[in-house]
């Protein structure tokens, strides 16, 4: 797992509502046929194989990921991300056009924001269906927060983020404002940490990325060989996907988003791509991380297909 891009756009006049108008050459959407590229029998040796790693000791934690795609595909990104945006009601929505590909993504997870000297880092790692009812909701939110896998999965990456954020900040003042936080959204309920840190003088927004990218929520712990694994074991390269999006002010300070729960088009290819993933440690069912992927996946499945 290797990044070798960070790509800047420089906002050189204000938009209107009327810029982001959808063009009309851009065509209707066709029916799409997901195929998963990693059929649930591979996901099952895979992990698996993943916890043998774990248990020799190579790794604690490990966010493996598998990718569903769609060939022929033509979609009206616009239309796409408008439903998809309106099911989801995602905190950090974007849709992005780089010539002839597209972003659309729903992402929960905030991966930085900056305000003055102050960085924080809010990894999610602990997913759980959303109830049916209001008493059933509420329940499964308390599951969720009591739930000792959970809890572990969240802890071991905090702890890699307070390492991370302890490279670019001031000596002692790496804290972590929220454990086991539960946040709530339209499919799903998550558990959400919060950490934070003073910036050293001088600290710059290279340094910052340097320190802290690829974020430890889709990666693992220890960082490192967790991503040697990742190549290892993911049958698709992950492109954009797991990787940042946002928008830096005038006056440096920043929110990039975590670029899960997105979709990935090339409009001249017909070919578009999604990615699920979730944290693999010593205590998971193969068979309910599975169920997990496909939780996550429900969204954009949901747009594409209906």
């Amino acid at each position: 797992m290797k990044f070798d891009d960070i790509v800047y756009f420089e906002a050189t006049e204000k938009l209107s509502i009327a810029d982001f108008q959808e063009p009309k050459s851009i065509k209707q959407n066709n029916p799409i046929t997901l195929t998963a590229k990693t059929a649930k029998e591979e996901y099952i040796k895979n992990v698996t194989k993943l916890k043998g790693h774990i248990q020799n000791g190579d790794i604690y934690e490990i966010n493996y990921c598998i990718t569903f795609e769609a060939k022929n595909a033509k979609i009206n990104p616009f239309e796409i991300y408008s439903k998809l945006n309106s099911i989801s009601k995602a905190p950090y929505s974007a849709l992005i056009k780089l010539d002839d590909k597209f972003i659309i993504s729903a992402s929960p997870e905030l991966f930085l924001s900056k305000r003055g000297n102050k960085l924080i880092t809010k990894p999610i790692k602990g997913t759980i269906k959303r109830g049916t009812t209001t008493e059933e909701d509420e329940k499964l939110k308390s599951e969720l927060f009591n739930s000792i896998k959970e809890r572990t999965e969240n802890v071991m990456i905090v702890d890699v983020a307070r390492n991370d954020l302890s490279r670019v900040a001031k000596k002692g003042t790496v804290k972590v404002e929220k454990l086991y936080d539960i946040e709530t959204y339209e499919q799903v309920h998550q558990m959400v940490s919060t950490v934070s840190c003073e910036l050293k003088e001088n600290i710059s927004f290279d340094d910052i990325i340097k320190a802290t990218f690829p974020m430890a929520s889709m990666t693992g712990a220890p960082k490192i060989r967790a991503m040697e694994l990742i190549d290892d074991f993911e049958t698709n390269s992950r492109g954009p996907y797991s990787g940042c999006i946002g928008y830096i002010k005038e006056n440096g300070d920043f929110d990039l988003s975590v670029l899960i729960r997105s979709i990935f088009y090339n409009e001249t290819e017909s070919y578009l791509s999604f990615s699920v993933g979730s944290a693999i440690t010593s205590m998971c069912d193969p068979e309910k991380e599975y169920e997990e992927c496909l939780l996550k996946a429900a969204a954009l499945k949901k747009v594409l297909e209906d």
